[in-house]
């Protein structure tokens, strides 16, 4: 079952891309690690899952609701 989806999200400062298409699903009973160099986007990606950022363009669903931004 389907917890959290980001759908396509893509999030910018300025001219710096950080965030290209990123689709990520989260199930229900699901530890998940994200890794990644320094400056790879994956604070900003949990910042735009969490709603601090509102990403350029894609969407957050929880259970199925749209939370981007929220």
């Amino acid at each position: 079952m389907e917890i959290l989806k980001a759908e396509k999200v893509n999030m910018s400062f300025g001219e710096k891309q950080v965030l290209r298409d990123v689709s990520i699903t989260l199930n229900k009973g699901e530890i998940v690690s994200l890794l990644g160099v320094s400056g790879s986007g994956k604070t900003t990606l949990f910042n735009v899952l969490s709603g601090i950022y509102t990403p350029d363009s894609g969407c957050v669903l929880l259970n199925g609701e749209d939370v981007t931004g929220k």
